[in-house]
């Protein structure tokens, strides 16, 4: 077997080589993507922090609306407050880890994933989870260790399953997991830490769909509970190829036209799942690497299972980052126990799978931005609330409306044909005629 043993020095020159490699490529990310890695989702967040304390959704909670909002008083705009709190995140995770000597070389070369820096660069709310699951792995650690009190055990947990529930909804699978985890282990003196919490963090998720939800959108449920929305085999199907991309070391896009470069990337994502099989079967965990595998697995479950009653978005490496990364982490733990610093060299090669990818289909998005805001001062629209019209949710038009949510977030969707007789009603034909955008060469 290969290893590479490092001495001190050295290993630490390394490190700081990885960490600023890392923050050169999550900046890369989404300066070289025609809309500055947007998505629907993306508009709404903008919109949210942009209008708040008007409530007009209620998809998702408002912890990283409020979060892009909190960094706008500083005089930075929504695009790039999303931008600044995916670089926090990052900071976060490595500072937090390396002052608690918790897992920090492995969060290291996790967070150096390219499936990780997509994470990091996206105006999306997963990149605000991840500091905080990491926090609830170390309070969890705490709490095996018989560190803290019973009493602070729970508050501290389920403070931070608030915490998370009030970034994306999905944290209620973490509560799920967390009671779970306590219920397998109920003959030992923790057990009620992590039962209670998990249960708190049910209750408050309860409380916060009557209270929140209910009250400015009565029709949540009717519009988002779906019975037999998708067959069991396009399920299964979807969560083959989410679970192949997710941990995929190397590359976490597959094409969705299919071909014959999928059964690569689909492959090394098996092959790396097989991996952590066998080596969690034959190395020693410890209590905290069995915490974390089992409630990460029971968050995979429950994101799988919910698809049957709610509409969701296919599960993907975006969706699965918060569920993933304890699994990367328990993972690398065991490969720097076989190979040592050779470990490191996982996190390099994804950098520059991640760069080829991002340079061989780059897009510029300072470009994009000069036009659309140079389109929409001409127009006298930077400032108005706007309408753009769509045919349907899959549509690639929508491109358009993300591009020009970077700069005026105040924008909203329709699929009325009608309205596109209007003047405030934008549609792609209408601004692409009028401006050129550099479009990404792989979509």
């Amino acid at each position: 077997m290969i290893s590479i043993k490092l001495n001190e020095k050295y290993e630490k020159t390394l490190q700081f080589l990885l960490m600023i490699t890392t923050y050169v490529m999550i900046i890369l990310r989404f300066l070289l993507n025609e809309k500055g890695r947007t998505n629907p989702d993306s508009i709404r967040y903008m919109r949210q922090s942009e209008i708040f304390p008007i409530i007009d959704n209620t998809t998702a909670p408002l912890g990283y609306p409020l979060s892009i909002k909190f960094f706008t008083y500083f005089g930075i705009d929504d695009f790039w407050s999303s931008k600044l709190i995916g670089i926090l995140a990052y900071t976060f995770l490595l500072f937090f880890a390396y002052k608690k000597g918790f897992f920090f070389k492995e969060l290291l070369v996790t967070s150096a994933l390219f499936s990780f820096v997509s994470i990091f660069s996206f105006t999306m709310s997963e990149a605000l989870t991840l500091p905080f699951v990491i926090l609830f792995f170390y309070v969890a650690n705490q709490i095996l260790n018989n560190k803290i009190s019973t009493k602070k055990a729970i508050f501290s947990l389920s403070l931070i399953l608030i915490l998370l529930i009030n970034i994306r909804y999905s944290a209620l699978f973490l509560c799920f997991g967390t009671a779970f985890s306590g219920l397998l282990n109920y003959k030992k003196t923790y057990w009620k830490s992590f039962v209670f919490s998990g249960i708190i963090g049910i209750g408050f998720y309860g409380f916060y769909k009557f209270l929140f939800i209910d009250y400015f959108n009565e029709n949540y449920v009717n519009s988002f509970l779906e019975i037999g929305l998708k067959s069991t085999p396009t399920l299964l199907l979807e969560l083959y190829q989410g679970l192949a991309t997710s941990f995929n070391p190397f590359i976490h896009i597959a094409d969705p036209n299919g071909g014959i470069i999928n059964y690569g990337i689909y492959g090394i994502g098996v092959l790396t799942i097989t991996a952590m099989v066998l080596l969690f079967i034959k190395t020693k965990l410890s209590e905290i690497e069995n915490f974390i595998l089992i409630t990460s697995l029971v968050c995979i479950v429950c994101s799988y299972f919910i698809q049957y009653v709610y509409s969701v978005n296919a599960i993907d490496y975006r969706l699965l980052a918060p569920f993933a990364i304890g699994i990367w982490l328990v993972f690398f733990s065991k490969l720097f126990q076989l190979f040592d610093g050779l470990t490191y060299s996982i996190a390099f090669l994804s950098l520059m799978t991640g760069f080829a990818f991002t340079w061989l289909s780059k897009g510029s998005y300072l470009d994009n931005r000069k036009e659309i805001s140079k389109f929409l001062e001409k127009e006298n629209m930077k400032e108005e609330t706007l309408k753009f019209y769509i045919k349907d949710d899959g549509s690639e038009e929508i491109q358009t409306a993300e591009l020009i949510s970077t700069v005026n977030p105040k924008i909203y969707i329709t699929f009325q044909p009608k309205d596109t007789l209007q003047k405030r009603v934008l549609t792609r034909h209408k601004v692409e005629t009028k401006m050129r955008i550099k479009k990404n060469n792989y979509q």
